[in-house]
């Protein structure tokens, strides 16, 4: 079975239990966290792969890093799957939980990068209108980039409004080498 076919399962096994536990939203808080943490060490993931360790100690490791940071039942969800040898997915059925999430929830993410950070008034501005054009709440993550002079990127719902200059530069230089100029001699 492929990776994306294990965290897909895996995480809509967890939305169900969840939803029948009325625990979409905390479940969702604990697997942001299990994502995070799997990102951010490295070591953890390649323990979590070798397939030498047993699950017992998986398991342990597991309830050393998240119990008390975690719910019950997404503790007890993550050392299931470290019993039937899914460690290895964590960050993946995490990951996919969260996008899952925020399909129930009806919410949309959002990604805004610009030179500069943006204030209060310009990010709840962004998300108003991203807001009016889907039709659904937005997660707005926005990031700098000191490369983009003057100019903004914002990608949403699969859809990519590009105002940088560059990006302006080449739509010209296309336009140019068109040359739909006709001479009238």
């Amino acid at each position: 079975m492929s990776t994306y076919h294990i965290n897909t399962h895996y995480a809509k096994a967890l939305m169900l239990l969840a939803q029948d536990l009325d625990a979409v939203d905390s479940i969702a808080d604990d697997m942001r966290l299990v994502s995070t943490v799997c990102a951010e060490n490295r070591e953890l993931g390649v323990v979590f792969a070798n397939p030498v360790i047993p699950s017992d100690k998986k398991v342990a490791i597991i309830n050393d890093l998240f119990s008390g940071r975690v719910s019950a039942p997404t503790l007890a969800f993550l050392v299931f799957a470290a019993r039937k040898n899914r460690s290895v997915h964590m960050r993946g059925i995490a990951d996919a939980y969260v996008e899952m999430f925020r399909e129930y929830r009806g919410i949309v993410l959002s990604d805004l990068v610009t030179h500069q950070p943006i204030d209060d008034v310009a990010r709840k501005l962004v998300t108003e209108m991203v807001e009016a054009y889907t039709g659904k709440k937005v997660e707005l993550h926005d990031r700098t980039d000191p490369k983009m002079l003057g100019c903004f990127k914002l990608e949403f719902d699969n859809k990519m409004y590009d105002a940088r200059i560059r990006t302006k530069i080449r739509r010209m230089r296309i336009e140019f080498a068109r040359n739909d100029y006709e001479s009238k001699l």
